[in-house]
């Protein structure tokens, strides 16, 4: 587990945290505690699905279309779930409760995932006589072979567009060229008893994040009064918290997902969320331990604690009524995470459903300033959506990218793993999130700050620069179809200054743009457009999908050139819409009326 990667994220986060928590304590109390929840939060969450695409498709043995579907719907329905999270912490539980219940399922989910089955086994049937293949490692470290008359053979592509066996001896059962149609690959091994268990931990890990998420960072939004220069700084600050969880998560867990085993990565995984929750929760679990304050008095507390403690049926309240039937939810969610095909109709009606809403809910409850400022946080939203659909590409096809078609170090303390590559973003931000942060609060102090519409363009341009640096790359590409590694680096980079354009500046957009009374709602919103995106990605995942054999892509040439295609054409996407939302952010700008609060105590106060 020693390698480049860990002793470069030991130098980051040393000389990173450091200036951090002198920021934080300008910033309220709670804002630490919310911290640390959150960046174990994401430590189980990435660490998690830094491996997840590699282990359907390398240990289940799903094909491209099917794995990067099932992943398209497990993180929609992970960003799905926070709208009803977000309306049952509004309504009845309180954030704070809420959150303490998701931490819960989420380690019951994150650790389901360390009950591993053995590995599922291809097969190959020609004339009657089926052959296995034998497979060694994981990840981008994964090789296989086709196991003939008990000797093992490398195989490829052949010209006629079938397989190519290579050393196979003339008087083998098997020729060494197979036609296209002449054989058929099957999947032995793929246990209904694990296969059952895999979409359960998926599901807790889904309703558990939909407890979690909005809730959490609508309590840091709480922390700051309408109005505070510092709302901006200290999301990106509790940003790095998330990204700090990220980055160790992406090199701990794919490491040993890698060099161990899969339960190790998802267990650890497992074990990063018990520690958030302790975190959340520590004053009941270590009171024994001196330790500075909680959250302030009267944040995250339920609307109506008298009502949540009433009896509902019998001795059960309506709080446990709450959890008791979240539980039995997750049943329902194991059976939409199986079918991708519903998971996006579901999604089509919850976006159309939660615009209706705040149409309904401007008309009847908002004044026309209020109302301008929702108009505004859903452009936001339909921006994120764009950006993000593009971005969380990082999981699945830049993933499988990183796997099958980068020349990734493999030389003892210098080799990098796959799966490690996703902790490029996570240590940028590291390193960025502080000076962004001072960069925000300095051009606010001097009132020079562009806007979000502004920061959100240049986000997505960024985002599509990043695709287009790996399109340059693929001219480098050496006769294994491998793109140097730097371009890969490069492109994270580019990704990770358009994120903190966009993405730490969209939370904190969403908790001042909101009326108090649904801000939940708009975050959980918020989180739907990530949703969204997910499905989306996963749609445009599929374009980039290979034929696989035992896990390892056939034919990586063939990859690399559609990899190409797909990301040309997305990269420059990206960039016109950012440029036409730079000219409309002035107008943008506008709605948001900055200063209306001031002048409007202004006028009372004459």
């Amino acid at each position: 587990m020693w390698n480049i990667v860990t002793a470069v994220g030991i130098v980051i986060t040393v000389a990173t945290i450091i200036p951090v928590f002198l920021q934080m304590r300008n910033h309220p109390k709670g804002l630490h505690i919310l911290f640390f929840t959150e960046m174990w939060e994401r430590f189980s969450y990435y660490g998690m699905r830094g491996i997840l695409l590699a282990y359907m498709t390398q240990h289940f043995l799903f094909g491209d279309q099917q794995g990067q579907g099932q992943y398209g719907a497990y993180t929609s329905l992970v960003y799905l779930m926070p709208l009803l999270g977000g309306f049952l912490a509004d309504k009845y539980l309180g954030t704070r409760k809420a959150i303490a219940f998701g931490a819960l399922l989420l380690v019951a989910g994150h650790l389901s995932m360390a009950i591993e089955q053995p590995p599922a086994q291809q097969t190959l049937t020609y004339q009657g006589a089926t052959y296995e293949f034998a497979a060694e490692g994981r990840q981008d470290q994964r090789r296989t072979w086709i196991v003939v008359d008990g000797q093992r053979y490398e195989y490829g592509p052949s010209s006629a567009g079938g397989l190519a066996i290579k050393g196979l001896p003339a008087d083998a059962a098997l020729p060494s060229e197979l036609a296209p149609n002449s054989f058929t690959l099957g999947v032995t091994g793929q246990d209904p008893l694990y296969v059952s268990i895999f979409y359960l931990a998926l599901s807790l890990i889904i309703m558990g994040v939909g407890f979690l998420k909005p809730n959490i960072s609508t309590i840091v939004g709480q922390l700051y009064p309408q109005g505070d220069p510092r709302r901006d700084s200290g999301f990106t600050l509790y940003y790095y918290g998330i990204n700090l969880g990220a980055f160790w998560a992406s090199v701990l867990c794919a490491g040993l997902g890698a060099t161990v085993g899969w339960w190790a990565g998802f267990g650890l995984a497992g074990i990063g969320m018990a520690f958030g929750w302790i975190v959340f929760m520590r004053k009941r679990l270590l009171f024994f331990l001196p330790g500075p304050k909680q959250l302030p008095d009267g944040v995250g507390e339920p609307p109506k604690p008298e009502e949540l403690k009433k009896s509902f049926i019998g001795p059960i309240n309506r709080e446990w009524l709450i959890y008791l039937l979240a539980i039995l939810g997750v049943g329902g969610v194991w059976l939409l995470v199986q079918r991708e095909p519903v998971v996006n109709t579901a999604l089509s009606v919850a976006s159309v459903g939660i615009v209706g809403y705040f149409i309904y809910y401007m008309i009847r409850n908002c004044t026309w300033v209020e109302s301008q400022r929702i108009i505004l946080a859903l452009v936001l939203v339909a921006a994120s959506t764009v950006f993000f659909t593009l971005f969380e590409l990082a999981g699945s096809a830049l993933n499988q990218f990183a796997e099958r078609t980068t020349q990734m170090p493999s030389n003892g303390f210098f080799t990098i793993t796959s799966g490690q590559t996703q902790s490029f973003n996570a240590g940028f931000i590291l390193i960025f999130a502080p000076i962004f942060a001072a960069m925000w609060a300095y051009l606010e102090k001097r009132k020079r700050d562009p806007g979000d519409p502004a920061k959100f363009a240049l986000g997505l341009i960024q985002v599509g620069a990043g695709f287009l640096v790996l399109v340059w790359g693929a001219n480098f590409a050496d006769e294994n179809a491998r793109v140097p590694l730097i371009f890969l680096v490069l492109l994270y980079l580019l990704h990770t200054t358009g994120e903190l354009f966009l993405s730490p500046v969209g939370l904190s957009a969403m908790t001042k743009l909101a009326p108090a009374a649904v801000v939940s709602t708009m975050m959980a919103t918020w989180f739907l457009a990530s949703s969204a995106a997910q499905a989306l990605q996963a749609q445009i995942s599929k374009l980039t999908a290979a034929q696989t054999i035992g896990g390892q892509v056939l034919d990586p040439h063939a990859a690399l050139a559609t990899y190409v295609q797909v990301f040309q054409q997305i990269g420059w996407g990206a960039i016109v819409i950012g440029v036409l939302l730079g000219v409309a952010s002035p107008f943008l700008n506008k709605l948001a009326h900055p200063h209306a609060e001031a002048k409007a105590a202004a006028v009372q106060a004459e």
